[in-house]
């Protein structure tokens, strides 16, 4: 027969299993809410880069008009280059970040290949800040021939260009047109790093009636 004691210690017994299930339940439970919070937290935090980058990297165009600011630059075959002896014909400003941006380098080289800019009879000027040995050599390893013009930063400061990019001295990946009047018509900004040559040209020829 059980003694008093003995059911005793088995009740105590109980007791203590019965208080350490329920501590491992309250554990198991505070883990599977810790566990949705990070899932949680991480997918916000996914969704907020993800929403930060779309927003960031979308165009931004200015339409207003105004007399383009002249400049003189040499370029890396040595050429010096005046805009307002352009008049007569449109030049699209190529500004970029240059020899540190393959994109960049790249983008020129796309445009390069596409006939519907000498077709309209509009000049492109890919612009900067660089030493010439440096975009040099970035540009023959994408395939850029087109002289690069070489600026200290007072032209891209001009045109509004400098911090439009991921650096606040440099410009960012963007295009100003000047028509054949020496006006600015045009100026977009595209921090993706990239457009399509066929639309930059349909873009260009829109703005100047082409």
């Amino acid at each position: 027969m059980t003694s008093g004691s003995a059911i005793k210690r088995a009740s105590e017994r109980q007791e203590i299993l019965d208080e350490i299930k329920a501590r491992q339940h309250a554990a198991r439970r505070k883990r599977r809410i810790l566990v949705r919070s990070l899932s949680l937290g991480l997918l916000l935090a996914v969704v907020a880069l993800v929403s930060w980058a779309l927003i960031t990297s979308k165009p931004k165009q200015d339409t207003a008009t105004r007399v383009a600011p002249d400049f003189t630059l040499s370029d890396t075959a040595g050429v010096t280059h005046t805009l307002s002896a352009e008049r007569g014909h449109p030049v699209l400003l190529y500004f970029s970040e240059g020899a540190g941006c393959q994109s960049c380098i790249v983008q020129q080289a796309q445009d390069e290949k596409e006939p519907g800019f000498a077709a309209a009879g509009i000049t492109v000027w890919p612009i900067v800040m660089d030493k010439a040995a440096d975009i040099t050599q970035a540009a023959a390893a994408a395939g850029a021939k087109t002289p690069f013009l070489l600026d200290d930063g007072t032209v891209s400061r001009e045109y509004g260009t400098l911090g439009t990019g991921m650096h606040a001295d440099l410009p960012g990946h963007g295009f100003v047109l000047v028509d054949a009047s020496g006006k600015q018509v045009w100026k977009g900004d595209y921090p993706s790093m990239w457009i399509d040559p066929k639309q930059l040209l349909t873009i260009v020829k829109g703005k100047l009636g082409l």
